[in-house]
């Protein structure tokens, strides 16, 4: 190669250089020397970066490939990859270096520089606080007999954010387990109430089979949870329904007057008689557990637990045999039974037919079976025992004839009673239930012999005010105070009540009609038993109550509540003797040839005083006639009857209503008849175990 040439020639086969270069190496010098000649320098060729000359410089450097191939020092094919390799490699060092400092950096805020407020997060995020509901408190009859205890029961239940269709899902529950229209509708309702994250119910108490065929296929359905709860049962049912009344899920209603602090985890709170009044003392107290769970929601452990405290399981005076027997003897009639510890005022049974089960409502009952129960004209929902209000009829004859002695009128002055009454100066005739008249009758054998005319004698005489308070006085038109929710007063009328109740005067003959148990006045079956005690305490008034104690689940402590005398008597607990000749007339009722309750007096091993009472439902006219067998049942009178045993040493009062009846004597006294001889039979048989205990030690 010519040395003043510019650039270099590449090296030849034969050079040195190129016998000590291999195959691939003489590639690359091959491609250097192209590259070479491409970026020599040729005529016109711009020599600088602003301009162009037609002219070589004076002095072109030479090629840099070329001096590299000049000096031997053109890089291998491996030289360059390593350089390549090697700068990537200086390029990932920098970057896993940066990476591992934001980590240490990143580290170092979590558990050092703010550790407590990621730990506090962490933990909220993965501890969840759960409430423990109580155990709900058992209801006992007087004699230990179970009338509402806890079932384990299984339900399903739905979180809606884990289910991805939920219309798909309920038809393939219905497919499976079977769904009703009102479960459906009911959890439809639910839906828009409650968030998508929480538990909602599905179905309640399914059955064995239901159970184990959901369980087998509970992986199918995401979202969905078979669980085993505690459920409220009834197992006296119909017997026990209007005095036990039920619990019932907790309506908005119900959350606006409950304390919601109270029921945490509680879903259900007592809805009509014992379940609501003791609701406090049968609910209990909820716990609260700490819980680790996953990311799924699953437990993982407990940390830490305050365990619920369960109820107080209540006993009360009620006795079942009783109430199962007043029941069956009411048959398919609609009334009301209601008797009592005239001492006490202890409640021994309380019956209103006909009835309904409770269980049907624990759950929450469909709209289309509440809406067919409450058509149904018997209205078996409603409680005749303590809310039905009706006309007293001549069981109110006794009290009336206390205010007659009060008046200063003789006992024993005759009236003569035709068939019926005028007043002065009036030529309409009051009727006597007995057409024939009774002929001369005093005190004694108008009780007896329930004669309307001598009564309207002395209501005449005696007028409303007095009349109405010796009514008020023996607790017609007032609470009893009996302990279940919302009791009615009932109505003792008086001119004053008219003239504001319907703006009208008093008439002398609504004196008639009120003395003989018609008219306005309007008592419960609940206050006629009280009166009826009163009667039987000579006199002494008592509040009937039903909670006969308390006792402490933990402790098992007992409490019974205080005997609280009739509400506004404190100052008529006095014995009146004056009853004792009303008394005799009552005893000569059922004991007597003449006595209207005689048939169902007859052969009792046990004196009973009682009176018998029938009551109109619709007017009749003077010169009309009451033919029962032409008129519709419903405006059949109605059968009343009160009465309590032994007469000198009273232990039980009773009071009967049947609606549309008929008469007292011969539908509602053999009623009285049935639980009186049951509740006298049960005192021998416990007094033959007792008397035979003591003999055998």
């Amino acid at each position: 190669m010519a040395a003043g040439r510019r650039g270099y020639a590449a090296p030849g086969p034969g050079s040195g250089a190129a016998r000590n270069r291999g195959p691939r190496d003489r590639r690359w010098a091959r491609r250097a020397a192209s590259l070479d000649s491409r970026y020599r320098w040729r005529p016109g060729m711009a020599t600088g970066l602003h301009g162009a000359s037609a002219q070589p410089p004076s002095r072109q450097p030479e090629s840099l490939i070329g001096k590299a191939m000049a000096a031997n020092d053109l890089p291998t094919g491996r030289t360059l990859v390593a350089d390549t390799v090697r700068r990537r490699l200086r390029i990932a060092a920098a970057l896993a270096l940066a990476l591992t400092l934001a980590l240490v950096w990143r580290f170092y805020v979590l558990q050092v520089s703010q550790y407590e407020r990621y730990q506090t997060l962490s933990l909220d995020n993965h501890i969840r606080i759960q409430a423990l509901p109580p155990v709900r408190g058992l209801v006992l009859d007087r004699n230990g007999v179970v009338l509402a205890q806890n079932t384990a029961v299984h339900i399903l239940q739905v979180v809606p954010e884990k289910v991805d269709d939920l219309d798909t899902m309920l038809q393939e529950v219905d497919a499976l387990v079977g769904l009703t229209p009102g479960e459906a509708s009911a959890f439809r309702k639910r839906l828009k109430k409650h968030p998508a994250f929480e538990k909602i119910l599905l179905k309640a108490k399914l059955d064995d089979v239901q159970t184990a065929t959901f369980a087998v296929n509970e992986f199918r359905f995401p979202g969905v949870t078979l669980e085993a709860v505690l459920h409220r049962d009834y197992p006296e049912g119909i017997l026990t329904a209007h005095v036990l009344g039920y619990v019932g899920r907790i309506s908005e209603r119900d959350q606006a007057r409950l304390d919601a602090s109270s029921y945490q985890g509680v879903h259900s709170t007592g809805k009509i008689g014992i379940e609501k009044q003791y609701e406090g003392a049968l609910l209990g107290r909820s716990g609260f557990e700490q819980v680790e769970i996953d990311a799924h929601g699953r437990t993982l452990r407990t940390i830490s637990r305050n365990s619920a405290v369960p109820g107080h399981s209540l006993s009360l005076t009620l006795d079942i045999d009783l109430q199962r027997v007043a029941r069956e003897a009411l048959g398919n009639r609609r009334g009301a039974v209601v008797a009592m510890d005239p001492a006490s005022g202890e409640v021994l049974t309380m019956v209103s037919s006909p009835s309904f089960d409770p269980n049907l409502f624990v759950d929450g009952i469909d709209q289309n079976s509440y809406d067919a129960l409450r058509a149904l004209d018997d209205r078996p929902l409603f409680n005749r025992a303590l809310y039905g209000r009706y006309a007293p009829g001549s069981t109110i004859k006794p009290v009336i004839a206390r205010a007659v002695i009060d008046a200063g009128i003789n006992p024993q002055e005759r009236v003569y009673c035709p068939g019926w009454f005028t007043l002065p100066d009036s030529s309409r005739r009051y009727r006597c239930w007995r057409k024939t008249g009774h002929g001369f009758m005093n005190l004694h054998g108008a009780i007896e012999e329930s004669c309307d005319v001598y009564f309207y004698e002395m209501g005449s005489r005696l007028g409303i005010d007095v009349m109405a308070k010796v009514l008020s006085g023996f607790g017609l038109g007032r609470i009893t105070g009996v302990d279940l929710p919302q009791e009615p007063a009932g109505l003792v009328p008086t001119p004053e009540w008219k003239r504001a109740s319907r703006n009208e005067s008093w008439y002398p003959g609504e004196d008639l009609i009120t003395v003989i148990g018609q008219g306005f006045l309007m008592v419960t079956p609940m206050q006629l038993a009280r009166m009826t005690a009163t009667l039987a305490n000579r006199g002494i008034p008592v509040r009937p109550r039903i909670l006969l104690s308390e006792e402490d689940s933990l402790s098992g402590e007992k409490i019974s509540p205080p005997q609280a005398q009739a509400s506004g008597q404190e100052a008529d607990r006095v014995v009146d003797t004056e009853l004792d000749q009303i008394i005799r007339a009552m005893a000569a009722v059922m004991h007597s040839p003449r006595g209207t309750g005689r048939a169902s007096g007859r052969r009792s091993p046990y004196p009973i005083a009682g009176k018998t009472g029938t009551a109109q439902v619709i007017a009749i006219g003077q010169d009309e006639g009451y033919d029962e067998s032409v008129l519709p049942e419903k405006f059949h009178d109605h059968a009343l009857f009160i009465a309590f045993a032994p007469v000198e040493k009273p232990q039980i009062a009773i009071a009967v209503v049947v609606e549309n009846g008929g008469s007292g004597a011969k539908v509602a006294a053999p009623i009285a008849r049935k639980v009186m001889d049951r509740f006298f039979l049960k005192r021998l048989q416990r007094a033959a175990l007792a008397e035979k205990s003591d003999v055998f030690g």
